[in-house]
């Protein structure tokens, strides 16, 4: 006697399994619960996390811009150290509208932007007229930059006396002080009050 027995549901020995709401199609990394996708979530963000602080405590923190330096040009004059800490241009090519360091910081919008009063004190000397002011490596350079003689005579500034190449008298050219150039003795031209430099100078 044939025995029939009832026919299954499709699920070929799976009595019992239930499938789950959204499931359809769902492969073996679906998170059964979405509390535990969230918690997997939070573990790897942790994870990247401390590798980061892992890797700046190991490496270091990125060198932060470094403020205006001051340092000593060729000719011995005060001079603006660019950010490269190699290369140092005179106090007055600072904000003279020319980007002279590599990256253009000696024409900084926030040092340059209310002169003298941004500038860095390093760069600045005044004269005689406390309104006055030059830049730091034009003092003491034989010229009359301030216009009153205060960033080449005493009592205001106390220069070195004249190099080789100028000759000490008390000058009648504008544009000079204490000195003139060599350059400007015996030419038949009066440049000292004392007429010392067409009969004394011994010329360039």
């Amino acid at each position: 006697m044939n025995k029939i027995f009832p026919q299954g549901d499709g699920n070929d020995g799976a009595a019992g399994a239930k499938a789950l709401p959204g499931g359809e199609g769902c492969g073996p990394l679906c998170c059964s619960r979405r509390g535990a996708c969230l918690s997997a979530f939070l573990l790897l963000l942790l994870v990247t996390l401390a590798a980061l602080i892992a890797l700046v405590t190991i490496l270091g923190l990125p060198p932060r811009t470094p403020g205006a330096q001051t340092c000593v040009t060729l000719t011995n004059r005060t001079g603006f150290l660019c950010h490269d800490r190699r290369s140092c241009i005179p106090a007055s090519r600072v904000c003279d509208g020319v980007r002279t360091c590599a990256h253009g910081e000696d024409e900084d919008e926030a040092m340059c932007r209310d002169m003298p009063q941004s500038l860095p004190s390093f760069l600045v000397a005044r004269c005689g007229d406390p309104s006055s002011w030059i830049y730091s490596d034009q003092k003491c350079d034989g010229a009359n930059n301030c216009g009153d003689c205060s960033d080449e005579l005493s009592p205001v500034t106390a220069c070195p006396p004249c190099g080789p190449g100028w000759w000490r008298c008390p000058s009648t050219v504008f544009g000079y002080c204490g000195c003139i150039p060599r350059s400007l003795c015996r030419d038949l031209v009066q440049h000292c009050s004392d007429w010392s430099d067409e009969y004394s100078c011994p010329g360039p």
